[in-house]
């Protein structure tokens, strides 16, 4: 059901020789450009009509209009089961804690007497998010883009997810339902690389955007691709990654059921398991069997990705190798279950999010941690961080200097005007001192 990979016995390699070696989903975003590029254009230039013909051609609906009215999200929460609207409320409340804890204020340093720079934080003015809406649902997805980009004091926030034919061409109620607890009432129903091409170019119906956030699949990273340089974005979101560091002491139970809740997400889902231990090998595979059998989402998801090049259980002389090797993988998703996890955890320098221990797993960061989920995928977890509250803000220094400081560090400027052969750059200084270089 699912690969071993035996880096055993010999020295590791480094860098991207120890990375060719793992398991990896294919992912091509440069190939699936060129097809959503003549999709992007063609919402640049009609609009709303090329939105509701692709929304008949990608998800066979016939929709009159894409903006989702206003009573079709009172109606969606009204209507929402009470457990799931409390489960909602109580991840709104955690992320909220956390987010709001990751603020920025404005910092002043007087670099020297007269001369100061400020670090302002102003968040960005209009975003456009993306809840995904192909295999499965995701109102927690709305909730991880919303609150952080509230939380930011963003003072425009749209979202688009796309069209159900189930439910009359409108995106799945419960993500309605939660765009309603968020108050967030600019709802659209447009999906794939039309969606974010709707927020990078504006229509008659949505003002352009400045960033857009949210995972989605390939034709969704590749339309942010396109659009990088236009508007901002978070990342490529590609298939989902989970990767477990486990040696003896973990509970093969718990490390195949956690492989498996990411498997459901995609057939191209990545599980891996980074162990010294041959008997949990051993044992986690199995175990995998019934855990698998017992689950949904088997034939079409689950024993795709598990047995798919992006899964393998790798086996490691140490965990001390454990840990080179998840650091080289980058997982979006990184489990210890170890002994002393927290201990390990901290070494860690890769990862999206790391869960510490048995009782941290990955299907409570998903939910109910308080954490974020959409994090860096595809090994991009090595420079690059999940959403947050930074990701919708812009730091802007203000350089406030008097007449004196500035007479003290010219002669400095203009030196380095002219080591750079730059010399209108010192001009610039000289002319507010009648063309002289003062004294230092």
């Amino acid at each position: 059901m699912i690969s071993r990979i035996d880096l055993r016995g010999n020295t590791l390699p480094e860098g991207g020789a120890l990375r060719d070696l793992l398991p990896r989903a294919e992912f091509d975003v440069e190939a699936a450009l060129e097809k959503v590029r003549p999709i992007c254009e063609d919402v640049h230039h009609r609009g709303t009509a090329a939105l509701i013909e692709y929304a008949q051609k990608f998800d066979g609906v016939e929709l009159k209009q894409v903006r989702v009215p206003a009573e079709a999200l009172k109606t969606a929460l009204e209507q929402l089961d009470p457990a799931v609207r409390a489960a909602l409320e109580e991840s709104i409340r955690r992320a909220r804690i956390v987010h709001r804890n990751q603020r920025r204020t404005e910092h002043t340093t007087q670099v020297v007497p007269g001369g100061t720079v400020t670090e302002k934080w102003v968040p960005v003015e209009r975003v456009g998010l993306y809840a995904p809406g192909g295999r499965s649902v995701y109102p927690s997805s709305v909730i991880m883009n919303v609150v952080p980009a509230q939380e930011a004091g963003v003072e425009s926030i749209a979202l688009a997810s796309p069209p159900q034919k189930e439910f009359g061409g409108l995106p799945h109620p419960t993500i309605l339902a939660a765009c309603a607890l968020l108050g967030v009432d600019e709802v659209y129903a447009a999906g794939g690389a039309q969606a974010v091409a709707m927020f990078a170019y504006g229509t008659e119906d949505c003002p352009p955007a400045n960033m857009v956030t949210g995972p989605g699949n390939i034709w969704v990273a590749a339309a942010k691709r396109y659009f990088t340089g236009k508007i901002g974005i978070d990342t490529e979101a590609g298939p989902t990654e989970i990767a477990v560091l486990a040696d003896s002491t973990a509970d093969p139970v718990h490390v195949a059921a956690d492989l498996i809740s990411q498997a459901e997400h995609d057939p191209l889902a990545a599980a891996v398991l980074v162990t010294d231990s041959e008997e949990l090998a051993a044992a986690v595979e199995k175990e995998l069997e019934p855990q698998v059998a017992a689950t949904k989402h088997i034939e079409d998801r689950i024993k795709p990705a598990l047995a798919g090049r992006q899964s393998a259980i790798v086996l490691v002389d140490s965990l001390e190798d454990g840990l080179k090797v998840v650091d080289a993988y980058g997982a979006e998703h990184l489990e210890i279950q170890t002994a002393d996890a927290a201990a390990w955890a901290a070494r860690v320098r890769n990862a999206g999010a790391i869960f510490v221990g048995p009782w941290s797993p990955v299907s409570l960061g998903d939910y109910c941690a308080g954490s974020n989920h959409v994090l860096p995928t595809g090994g991009c977890a090595c420079h690059s961080s999940g959403l947050s509250v930074q990701s919708f803000l812009r730091g802007i220094h203000i350089v406030d200097y008097t007449r004196d400081a500035l007479a003290e560090v010219t002669h400095h400027v203009v030196t380095l005007a002219e080591a750079e052969d730059l010399p209108a750059h010192g001009a610039a200084l000289k002319a507010r001192f009648g063309w002289k270089v003062p004294q230092a």
